[in-house]
């Protein structure tokens, strides 16, 4: 099983085709299915799109420390490429699962500002949607 990580959005995203950046918007898991059930059961956005990487995005003290580092990376970096499409006031949401279990119910919330958090402060794991506000 691989653990995937979506995001939702209000703004319409462009797919990248390409696999080379840190986090691209894009396949890697997950299919059509998958995401018409995290739409359904966990997102409140328009749009649903799988953020592609080699694994999904997921924060605990838990973790193996390079993963733990890598998905603190990839983060940062989502939200700078997300901050390119959002306004004032809008917000995207991030889940992640293992690939099957996207209409499972979600253990927790969690609301973050784009531009104001402390990464070392997150605790994220899977089954935690997560609103990132503008």
């Amino acid at each position: 099983m691989s653990l995937a990580t979506y995001i939702g959005s209000n703004v319409e995203l462009p797919i990248n085709k390409e696999l080379d950046d840190l986090v691209t918007i894009g396949s890697c898991f997950s299919d059509e299915r998958n995401r018409l059930n995290i739409k359904k059961h966990q997102f409140t956005t328009l749009y649903v799109y799988e953020v592609a990487s080699d694994w999904g995005i997921e924060i605990t003290e838990y973790m193996n420390k390079s993963r733990r580092k890598e998905s603190k990376e990839k983060l940062i970096a989502l939200c700078k490429l997300m901050d390119r499409y959002l306004k004032s006031g809008d917000f995207f949401e991030l889940y992640s699962c293992w690939v099957g279990e996207e209409a499972k119910e979600l253990e927790r919330k969690l609301t973050l500002n784009i531009h104001y958090f402390d990464i070392d402060d997150i605790d994220m794991p899977e089954k935690t949607l997560v609103r990132i506000e503008k």
